[in-house]
Protein backbone atom coordinates (compact mmCIF):
# COMPACT_ATOMS: atom_id res chain seq x y z
CA UNK A 1 0.00 0.00 0.00
CA UNK A 2 2.89 2.45 0.94
CA UNK A 3 4.35 2.21 -2.37
CA UNK A 4 1.08 2.28 -4.42
CA UNK A 5 0.13 5.74 -2.58
CA UNK A 6 3.38 7.13 -3.10
CA UNK A 7 3.35 6.45 -7.02
CA UNK A 8 -0.32 8.22 -6.41
CA UNK A 9 1.73 11.40 -5.02
CA UNK A 10 3.89 11.07 -7.81
CA UNK A 11 1.94 10.63 -10.44
CA UNK A 12 -0.52 13.54 -9.43
CA UNK A 13 3.33 15.72 -8.65
CA UNK A 14 3.70 15.06 -12.73
CA UNK A 15 0.47 17.43 -13.88
CA UNK A 16 1.82 20.23 -15.95
CA UNK A 17 1.71 23.45 -13.00
CA UNK A 18 0.64 25.93 -15.50
CA UNK A 19 -3.00 24.58 -15.41
CA UNK A 20 -5.53 23.14 -13.62
CA UNK A 21 -7.68 21.20 -16.07
CA UNK A 22 -6.17 17.89 -16.24
CA UNK A 23 -6.83 18.02 -12.60
CA UNK A 24 -10.73 18.65 -12.98
CA UNK A 25 -10.22 16.38 -16.01
CA UNK A 26 -9.28 13.73 -13.47
CA UNK A 27 -11.96 14.22 -11.06
CA UNK A 28 -14.63 14.62 -13.75
CA UNK A 29 -14.09 10.39 -14.16
CA UNK A 30 -15.35 9.79 -10.59
CA UNK A 31 -19.25 8.55 -10.75
CA UNK A 32 -21.74 11.29 -9.69
CA UNK A 33 -19.10 14.12 -9.72
CA UNK A 34 -20.87 17.55 -10.55
CA UNK A 35 -18.64 20.07 -12.01
CA UNK A 36 -19.25 23.80 -12.59
CA UNK A 37 -17.53 26.87 -13.92
CA UNK A 38 -18.26 30.22 -14.63
CA UNK A 39 -15.82 30.56 -17.80
CA UNK A 40 -13.55 28.27 -18.99
CA UNK A 41 -10.93 31.02 -18.89
CA UNK A 42 -11.23 32.08 -15.75
CA UNK A 43 -11.00 30.30 -11.71
CA UNK A 44 -14.50 30.40 -10.89
CA UNK A 45 -15.07 26.30 -11.07
CA UNK A 46 -15.28 23.63 -8.59
CA UNK A 47 -15.95 19.89 -8.76
CA UNK A 48 -18.34 18.14 -5.68
CA UNK A 49 -18.83 14.59 -4.83
CA UNK A 50 -21.45 14.31 -2.77
CA UNK A 51 -20.61 11.47 -0.05
CA UNK A 52 -22.67 8.35 1.13
CA UNK A 53 -21.61 8.02 4.42
CA UNK A 54 -24.45 9.01 7.11
CA UNK A 55 -21.72 11.17 9.32
CA UNK A 56 -19.57 12.62 6.42
CA UNK A 57 -17.32 15.18 6.26
CA UNK A 58 -16.05 17.36 3.23
CA UNK A 59 -12.56 16.84 1.71
CA UNK A 60 -10.96 19.35 0.29
CA UNK A 61 -8.08 20.69 -1.97
CA UNK A 62 -7.58 23.50 -4.73
CA UNK A 63 -6.08 22.31 -8.01
CA UNK A 64 -4.44 25.60 -8.98
CA UNK A 65 -0.87 26.23 -8.11
CA UNK A 66 0.92 29.60 -7.93
CA UNK A 67 2.31 28.89 -10.88
CA UNK A 68 -0.77 29.16 -13.49
CA UNK A 69 -0.45 30.49 -16.43
CA UNK A 70 -3.85 32.37 -15.38
CA UNK A 71 -1.45 34.07 -13.14
CA UNK A 72 0.55 35.56 -15.81
CA UNK A 73 3.43 32.41 -15.41
CA UNK A 74 5.02 31.05 -18.58
CA UNK A 75 4.86 27.53 -19.05
CA UNK A 76 7.45 25.47 -17.69
CA UNK A 77 7.55 21.41 -18.37
CA UNK A 78 9.49 19.71 -15.47
CA UNK A 79 10.22 16.01 -14.14
CA UNK A 80 9.89 14.59 -10.82
CA UNK A 81 12.92 13.39 -8.88
CA UNK A 82 13.61 11.75 -5.43
CA UNK A 83 16.37 13.40 -3.44
CA UNK A 84 16.09 11.51 0.11
CA UNK A 85 12.73 11.09 1.34
CA UNK A 86 11.71 13.93 -0.76
CA UNK A 87 10.42 14.63 -4.57
CA UNK A 88 11.63 17.83 -6.22
CA UNK A 89 11.29 19.18 -9.18
CA UNK A 90 13.87 19.49 -11.86
CA UNK A 91 13.75 21.32 -15.02
CA UNK A 92 14.34 20.02 -18.89
CA UNK A 93 18.08 21.28 -18.29
CA UNK A 94 18.82 20.07 -15.00
CA UNK A 95 18.01 23.11 -12.88
CA UNK A 96 15.69 23.30 -9.81
CA UNK A 97 12.11 24.26 -10.62
CA UNK A 98 8.18 23.93 -8.65
CA UNK A 99 6.82 20.62 -8.28
CA UNK A 100 2.98 22.36 -7.63
CA UNK A 101 3.09 19.64 -4.72
CA UNK A 102 0.92 23.32 -3.42
CA UNK A 103 -1.97 21.93 -3.71
CA UNK A 104 -1.04 18.87 -5.89
CA UNK A 105 -0.03 16.60 -2.49
CA UNK A 106 -3.71 17.65 -1.27
CA UNK A 107 -5.27 16.72 -4.75
CA UNK A 108 -3.46 13.40 -4.63
CA UNK A 109 -5.11 12.79 -0.62
CA UNK A 110 -8.30 13.51 -2.05
CA UNK A 111 -7.88 10.99 -4.73
CA UNK A 112 -6.93 8.30 -2.56
CA UNK A 113 -10.02 8.92 -0.47
CA UNK A 114 -12.69 9.48 -3.23
CA UNK A 115 -14.26 5.99 -2.59
CA UNK A 116 -14.03 6.49 1.71
CA UNK A 117 -18.02 7.50 1.78
CA UNK A 118 -17.34 11.05 2.44
CA UNK A 119 -17.49 14.02 0.20
CA UNK A 120 -14.64 15.84 -2.19
CA UNK A 121 -14.08 19.33 -3.44
CA UNK A 122 -12.17 20.01 -5.71
CA UNK A 123 -11.38 24.16 -6.07
CA UNK A 124 -9.80 26.59 -8.50
CA UNK A 125 -8.45 29.84 -7.67
CA UNK A 126 -7.35 29.59 -4.16
CA UNK A 127 -3.70 31.01 -4.76
CA UNK A 128 -5.47 34.10 -5.76
CA UNK A 129 -7.92 34.98 -3.37
CA UNK A 130 -10.23 31.69 -3.05
CA UNK A 131 -11.59 32.66 -6.44
CA UNK A 132 -13.62 28.76 -6.99
CA UNK A 133 -14.47 28.95 -3.57
CA UNK A 134 -16.35 32.60 -3.44
CA UNK A 135 -17.82 31.68 -6.67
CA UNK A 136 -19.47 28.46 -5.37
CA UNK A 137 -20.76 30.08 -1.92
CA UNK A 138 -22.10 33.40 -3.46
CA UNK A 139 -23.20 31.59 -6.89
CA UNK A 140 -24.23 27.94 -6.18
CA UNK A 141 -26.41 28.34 -3.13
CA UNK A 142 -27.50 24.92 -3.41
CA UNK A 143 -24.22 22.99 -3.49
CA UNK A 144 -23.19 25.99 -0.64
CA UNK A 145 -25.71 24.59 1.62
CA UNK A 146 -25.36 20.63 1.08
CA UNK A 147 -21.25 21.73 2.65
CA UNK A 148 -22.77 23.22 5.45
CA UNK A 149 -25.09 19.95 6.62
CA UNK A 150 -21.38 17.92 7.02
CA UNK A 151 -19.84 17.41 10.24
CA UNK A 152 -16.95 19.41 9.51
CA UNK A 153 -14.86 20.18 7.06
CA UNK A 154 -11.13 19.06 6.00
CA UNK A 155 -8.94 20.88 3.83
CA UNK A 156 -5.52 19.66 2.82
CA UNK A 157 -3.47 21.98 1.96
CA UNK A 158 -0.50 23.05 4.80
CA UNK A 159 3.33 22.74 4.27
CA UNK A 160 5.20 21.32 7.55
CA UNK A 161 5.03 17.46 8.97
CA UNK A 162 2.33 17.50 11.52
CA UNK A 163 0.35 20.91 11.96
CA UNK A 164 -3.31 22.73 11.30
CA UNK A 165 -4.94 25.66 11.13
CA UNK A 166 -8.57 26.29 11.33
CA UNK A 167 -8.02 30.06 11.13
CA UNK A 168 -11.43 31.56 12.38
CA UNK A 169 -13.87 28.67 11.67
CA UNK A 170 -13.02 26.16 14.22
CA UNK A 171 -13.97 26.25 17.82
CA UNK A 172 -12.26 25.67 20.84
CA UNK A 173 -13.82 22.18 21.09
CA UNK A 174 -12.93 21.31 17.97
CA UNK A 175 -9.26 22.21 17.69
CA UNK A 176 -8.77 20.24 20.77
CA UNK A 177 -10.75 17.41 18.82
CA UNK A 178 -8.48 17.37 15.99
CA UNK A 179 -5.61 17.82 17.81
CA UNK A 180 -6.25 14.36 19.65
CA UNK A 181 -7.61 12.94 16.70
CA UNK A 182 -4.20 13.58 14.72
CA UNK A 183 -1.70 14.38 16.99
CA UNK A 184 -1.16 17.58 15.48
CA UNK A 185 0.24 21.02 16.83
CA UNK A 186 -2.49 24.14 16.21
CA UNK A 187 -0.41 26.54 13.77
CA UNK A 188 -2.59 29.64 15.03
CA UNK A 189 -5.05 31.31 13.25
CA UNK A 190 -3.33 33.72 10.57
CA UNK A 191 -3.44 33.83 7.16
CA UNK A 192 -6.50 32.07 5.06
CA UNK A 193 -7.19 29.53 2.63
CA UNK A 194 -10.36 28.12 1.19
CA UNK A 195 -12.24 26.59 4.11
CA UNK A 196 -12.17 30.27 5.36
CA UNK A 197 -14.69 31.01 2.82
CA UNK A 198 -16.06 27.33 2.78
CA UNK A 199 -17.26 27.05 6.36
CA UNK A 200 -20.39 29.18 6.90
CA UNK A 201 -21.78 27.00 9.85
CA UNK A 202 -19.77 24.14 10.55
CA UNK A 203 -15.87 24.05 11.64
CA UNK A 204 -12.91 22.92 9.28
CA UNK A 205 -9.36 22.00 9.68
CA UNK A 206 -6.28 22.22 7.05
CA UNK A 207 -3.26 19.94 7.86
CA UNK A 208 -0.35 19.47 7.13
CA UNK A 209 0.95 17.66 4.09
CA UNK A 210 4.70 17.79 4.22
CA UNK A 211 5.51 20.32 1.55
CA UNK A 212 7.93 22.84 1.91
CA UNK A 213 9.41 26.10 0.35
CA UNK A 214 6.24 26.36 -1.53
CA UNK A 215 5.87 29.18 -4.12
CA UNK A 216 9.04 28.69 -4.88
CA UNK A 217 11.87 26.89 -7.49
CA UNK A 218 13.34 24.82 -4.53
CA UNK A 219 9.50 23.12 -3.44
CA UNK A 220 10.24 19.76 -2.34
CA UNK A 221 8.06 17.28 -0.17
CA UNK A 222 8.73 14.90 1.89
CA UNK A 223 6.48 11.68 0.62
CA UNK A 224 6.53 9.76 4.07
CA UNK A 225 5.40 12.76 5.80
CA UNK A 226 2.77 13.09 2.55
CA UNK A 227 1.69 9.25 3.41
CA UNK A 228 1.41 10.39 7.35
CA UNK A 229 -1.27 12.55 7.29
CA UNK A 230 -3.11 10.27 4.40
CA UNK A 231 -3.17 7.28 6.67
CA UNK A 232 -3.94 10.03 10.03
CA UNK A 233 -7.21 11.12 7.26
CA UNK A 234 -7.92 7.51 6.74
CA UNK A 235 -8.39 6.53 10.31
CA UNK A 236 -10.12 9.74 11.44
CA UNK A 237 -12.72 9.15 8.46
CA UNK A 238 -13.58 5.66 9.27
CA UNK A 239 -14.69 6.88 12.75
CA UNK A 240 -18.37 7.85 13.38
CA UNK A 241 -17.78 11.74 13.57
CA UNK A 242 -19.74 14.34 15.80
CA UNK A 243 -20.70 17.86 14.01
CA UNK A 244 -18.82 20.65 14.72
CA UNK A 245 -20.87 23.66 14.68
CA UNK A 246 -19.28 27.74 14.75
Amino acid sequence: MKEKDIELLKHFLEYPIWTSKPIFDKFKTIQNAIFREHNAKGKERFLFVNGTKESKVVLVAHADTVFDEFYKYSPQKHSVEIENDYFIGKNQIGGRIALGADDRAGCAILWALKDSGHSILLTDGEEHGSIGSHWLMEQNPDIANILNQHQFIVQFDRRNSSDFKCYKVGTEEFRAFIEEKTNYKDAGTDSYTDICTLCKEICGVNLSVGYYDEHTSYERINFNEWLHTLNVARKLLDEDLPKFER
